[in-house]
């Protein structure tokens, strides 16, 4: 299955990543599966993805400068808005898992009650920071472009399709 690929620009308050895309990979565990939340799980440590939280996202915007990271919907659905004030909406459901590069703004909009997501982050990254804006990061743009691309997909464990979208 092959991710819908998103670009963000810089809107001055988040930096985005304008060299790699947004990926969106829908329905990559069926509605009817159980237990998502520890199937996203054994597949982001098969694909050496680490740092693994189960909880929800962060209701104001905010990117990182040091890691990549994967955002898989076990239950429920969710709203949220990538690459800031200017960005889009995204409406994402169980079964679904969005890989946010580097410098990505990304905040909750809304969500179902019941809403469970699974995070993790390419390994050696997972001790991540969470900036608000690109004045309390200054240096965000070097880290963000010194930043290398994981060696594997966080759902499939192999370079691709993660690596056909993210080239250096």
């Amino acid at each position: 299955m092959q991710p819908q690929a998103l670009f963000f620009r810089a809107d001055g308050k988040i930096p985005n990543n304008s060299s790699l895309p947004v990926l969106i990979y829908r329905k990559v565990l069926s509605p009817n599966t159980a237990d998502k939340d520890k199937i996203f799980k054994k597949h982001f440590e098969k694909s050496g993805w680490r740092g693994m939280w189960t909880g929800f996202i962060f209701d104001y915007h905010h990117f990182h400068t040091n890691t990549h990271e994967a955002l898989a919907i076990a239950k429920g659905h969710v709203r949220v808005m990538i690459g800031g004030d200017a960005g889009k909406e995204i409406d994402l459901e169980a079964g679904d898992l969005i890989v946010l590069p580097v410098g990505t703004g990304h905040k909750m909009v809304t969500s179902s009650e019941n809403l469970v997501v699974v995070g993790a982050y390419p390994p050696g990254h997972e001790d991540y920071n969470i900036c608000k804006s690109i004045t309390e990061c200054p240096d965000a743009q070097e880290e963000i472009s010194n930043l290398a691309l994981p060696e594997n997909d966080p759902f499939y464990g192999t370079p691709e399709p993660l690596r056909s979208f993210w080239q250096n």
